[in-house]
């Protein structure tokens, strides 16, 4: 876990891809192609090209070679995603060797927060429920001991009293923001992140929390959200072995079994818990 956040800002000044200037037409689509996670460039080039060239040949059908490169230098997203969608019906993954996982870094700062509000809204005590439970997320939260933010939004009733419980039995805690993980998993042709709801310190683990709806606990992107968090987990915990850390671990709770007066190892204890590697 780490220390205190930091603030923390940057400015980003982005080219888009109507500068690339390419001397084969090809390679246009092709650098769009290779933007996604499921294409492999090494092990399918000549595929890629072939495509390529498909669409290249049915644009200069029409197109002189000077406005078949202005269409694909202002257009190269969208084209390159149309044909990554015709790709789908034909992809496929292998993994019989498994995965090489390297850390490359054994901590992540924690990123500045932004929260948007209402003007005239207060930050409210963690430890009370509004009264409209069915505006959670336009709420600001604050009044923690142990959160390592000061303030925290809650997309429901569930995880405010579930912070509740963290604040009173765990040494540290919070919501992660987008990309403090960079956990990823498959969900159909797509591999969006995975944002757990919290992660929390104890004397003996560190703990990734989800807090779900009932209803949601079978679903597939459930399901598979808690597999890539687990996987992580294990290999998250075999690093933490070799320094002397604590072993993650992962559990995925019902909403409607919390309460504020319940411990948080008889939550986890109840919850559906499988986390390899340790």
């Amino acid at each position: 876990m780490t220390a205190t956040p930091r603030q923390a800002h940057a400015i980003v000044v982005g080219l888009g891809r109507g500068g690339i200037d390419e001397q084969r037409l090809e390679n246009f689509i092709v650098s769009g192609l290779i933007d996604f996670d499921d294409v492999s460039y090494d092990v399918s080039a000549d595929v890629l090209f072939d495509l390529a060239g498909q669409v290249v040949r049915h644009l200069l059908s029409y197109l002189s070679r000077d406005e078949a490169k202005k269409v694909l230098q202002f257009y190269l997203r969208e084209i390159a995603k149309f044909v990554h969608v015709q790709m789908q019906p034909h992809h496929w993954e292998g993994a019989a060797a498994g995965y090489e996982v390297k850390v490359t870094k054994g901590f992540v700062e924690l990123k500045s927060s932004a929260y948007s509000s209402w003007a005239d809204e207060p930050i409210r005590d963690f430890r009370w429920s509004p009264a409209d439970k069915s505006n959670m997320s336009r709420y600001l939260f604050g009044h923690f001991k142990r959160c390592l933010y000061s303030v925290q939004k809650f997309q429901s009733d569930s995880e405010r009293r579930f912070a509740v419980i963290l604040d009173r039995e765990t040494a540290r805690w919070f919501k992660p923001a987008k990309g403090h993980f960079r956990i990823y998993y498959r969900l159909g042709s797509e591999q969006p992140e995975y944002q757990p709801d919290f992660v929390a310190e104890t004397d003996d683990a560190t703990w990734m929390l989800e807090v779900k709806m009932k209803t949601e606990m079978a679903s597939p992107e459930v399901l598979a959200k808690k597999q890539a968090a687990e996987t992580w987990c294990g290999y998250a915990s075999d690093h933490a072995k070799t320094c002397g850390g604590k072993p993650w671990r992962y559990a995925l709770i019902a909403h409607d079994v919390i309460t504020e007066n319940m411990s948080l190892a008889s939550l986890v204890g109840s919850a559906t818990e499988r986390t390899p590697g340790v």
